[in-house]
């Protein structure tokens, strides 16, 4: 129980932290600060796969994924000023593709990081989390902002409606909707990160198996 305690406590941190921080942006909004914290739910999910296995894994992503839609109920609920007009923290759409996302990159994940286990150590966890990634911005930006997922209502569409502003790619490039922009953006820095997480992945793992030898 221990075990599962200090997994369950650093993903629901990293999901709360995620949540606060996707408000303030960065690099004239292409990022969020959100984005630097987020990625550090695969690296948890990994931790605890190889450590404690995917049963252990699946039960950290449950309680990430409870801790995502509380956070999504709570900040439907605070409105924020516009230009006289007043609209929810976290619009509908984007409630709905960021538990989406979550629960199925985590396990696929999980998934992934299982049928390389036996592989040499970094390629599991750098296999699982570029791919699941890959897998979490395509799901999330997709539902969240593209003009054509076509179920939701009107007021759901106007709330994200300025994503499909026409923009240059990524500042510089061919005319495209804004959220192609932010979605390639935030691959690249997940991308990034998961290369850097090999370092702490490492040491953790050592850190946790030499712990339960000693108390075994």
């Amino acid at each position: 129980m221990e075990k599962l305690l200090i997994g369950i406590l650093a993903m629901a941190s990293v999901v709360v932290a995620s949540n606060i921080l996707v408000q303030f942006l960065l690099l004239d909004g292409l990022l969020t600060w959100g984005a630097f914290t987020y990625p550090i739910a695969f690296l948890i999910t990994d931790l605890m796969n190889k450590s404690y296995g995917p049963t252990a894994a699946r039960k950290i992503v449950l309680a990430g994924f409870i801790t995502g839609i509380l956070c999504s109920l709570v900040g439907s609920k605070i409105m924020l000023q516009g230009d006289g007009y007043e609209y929810p923290a976290v619009a509908l759409r984007v409630a709905i593709a960021s538990g989406l996302a979550f629960i199925i990159a985590q396990l696929f994940d999980i998934a992934v990081f299982n049928k390389l286990r036996s592989a040499e150590w970094w390629k599991a966890p750098l296999a699982s989390t570029l791919l699941a990634s890959l897998i979490d911005t395509a799901v999330f930006f997709t539902i969240a902002f593209s003009a054509q997922i076509a179920f939701f209502s009107e007021a759901a569409n106007n709330e994200i409606s300025w994503s499909w502003e026409i923009v240059p790619f990524l500042t510089f490039g061919a005319d495209t909707p804004l959220w192609v922009s932010l979605a390639v953006a935030d691959l690249m820095v997940k991308w990034l990160i998961g290369l850097a997480a090999l370092i702490p992945f490492r040491i953790f793992v050592s850190f946790f198996l030499s712990r339960d030898n000693k108390t075994s």
